[in-house]
């Protein structure tokens, strides 16, 4: 079975992605695979009010806490998971890249990839 290293690692490397982030509902971080212009702390930071507002959305629409959310910008895509109620993945996504295939991926191994965390 692999490990989180692992799981981070993998995710990064499929074309398109340019950056894999695991962490904590607190907003800190796991383990990270990014280059070096992107600052994976400060983007960490911004996860826990994204996941409270969302989950606040699916209290009112009674549609349940988040597990998926895909937001898109000019510059690409962030999809942000919810592993577990512990854990978080954020994925940044270049805008050219097809992402089916991804969120079919990370739907699909949601629990696996908790099971690492």
């Amino acid at each position: 079975m692999p490990n989180i290293r692992e799981l981070v690692a993998a995710i990064s490397q499929r074309e398109g992605v340019d950056a894999a982030v695991v962490l904590g509902r607190d907003g800190i971080v796991i383990d990270s695979s990014a280059p070096p212009d992107i600052d994976t702390e400060r983007l960490a930071a911004h996860i826990p009010s994204i996941l409270s507002g969302a989950d606040d959305l699916g209290a009112s629409a009674m549609r349940g806490p988040l597990t998926m959310a895909v937001i898109e910008q000019p510059g690409g895509l962030a999809l942000v998971c919810a592993l577990s109620a512990e854990a978080v993945l954020l994925v940044l996504v270049r805008p050219e890249a097809n992402v089916a295939s991804l969120l079919y991926e990370l739907r699909r191994n949601r629990e696996q990839m908790a099971a690492l965390v």
